[in-house]
């Protein structure tokens, strides 16, 4: 017969320690007991239904119905039920993503003009491209498109080295481009690369020695430094070459404007001319398809610059 202490009349397992302590036999809680064997018939089942144990060198695969989804290549697979593939599925089949294919599709038709005048589309390109510029662009061009003085372009503003119009942005985003200018340390002497330096200052409004500036001029449009062949005689830029504009005060390469002092904004300058220019952007015509790059276009030019 089961020993009980003689105090609370609790079973006792029958084992002492200390003559007095004794290990009482207190039964599990009836809830707790069910809610164990209900986790273990849940557990059970759910091993059933869905993917779970290894086996060998596979692993049960459930008894879900399979699911048909296409990869980024157009194949289409049949697999079991999985979570990736649900979602690979939900993405192209649901509700939404109909949607989504069905405005893609009418954008496909339409027109950079029509897409702009038309309020329901132009909202989804806010939100469609939004995402494509998330993904692709914001990583260089920061959200917004504010880019980074000296190394990504500012898409918000009117100085487009490439061109600002659909036409140019879509091939921008299609072809990429290649930014280049020459460093003309070996070419040109300090004495020059600081004059001309003090020229390029002067065409944006900024204090200059017009002395060293008027020595630049003619390092600029002489063939001492040929710079006008890229930025041209009116210091204005050309759009084929990718050359900035020298005179609308829109800094690309040197934050001049965030300088205080002038000897700051000179060597600045300075560097670039010693320096050169040489960044890239890629391709993206074999990562987006055209009605990708389209809605990107108009997202972009949604931004405001380069009109």
């Amino acid at each position: 017969m089961a020993e009980k202490d003689p105090i609370t009349g609790v079973e006792t397992t029958g084992h002492v320690w200390d003559e007095t302590l004794q290990e009482f036999n207190n039964p599990l809680p009836r809830w707790w007991l069910w809610a164990f064997y209900g986790s273990v018939v849940f557990a059970i089942v759910y091993w059933t239904i869905y993917p779970s144990w290894p086996i060998g060198k596979s692993y049960l695969k459930g008894v879900m119905n399979d699911i048909t989804y296409k990869t980024d290549a157009g194949e289409e697979i049949t697999t079991h039920w999985n979570t990736r593939a649900l979602l690979q599925h939900e993405m192209q089949n649901g509700e939404m993503a109909l949607a989504q294919k069905a405005e893609l599709k009418k954008i496909e038709g339409m027109s950079y003009d029509a897409i702009a005048k038309s309020a329901d589309t132009q909202a989804f390109v806010q939100s469609f491209g939004k995402g494509i510029f998330g993904d692709y662009c914001a990583g260089c061009h920061q959200t917004g498109g504010i880019g980074v003085i000296g190394a990504y372009p500012n898409l918000s503003d009117d100085a487009w080295l490439w061109g600002g119009t659909t036409t140019d942005i879509e091939n921008t985003i299609r072809n990429g481009h290649l930014g280049f200018m020459p460093s003309f340390k070996g070419t040109l002497s300090d004495v020059q690369i600081d004059e001309t330096a003090h020229y390029v200052l002067s065409l944006s409004g900024e204090k200059s020695d017009a002395g060293l500036a008027a020595n630049g001029e003619k390092i600029f449009q002489g063939q001492t430094g040929g710079c006008y062949l890229c930025h041209t005689k009116e210091a204005t830029g050309m759009k084929e070459q990718g050359a900035a504009n020298l005179t609308d005060q829109i800094w690309t390469m040197v934050d001049v404007k965030g300088l205080t002092s002038e000897k700051e904004k000179l060597d600045a300058v300075k560097s670039i001319i010693e320096k050169g220019v040489n960044r890239t952007m890629p391709a993206w015509n074999s990562r987006l398809d055209d009605t990708q790059i389209k809605v990107l276009t108009a997202y972009i030019n949604s931004f405001g610059g380069g009109k």
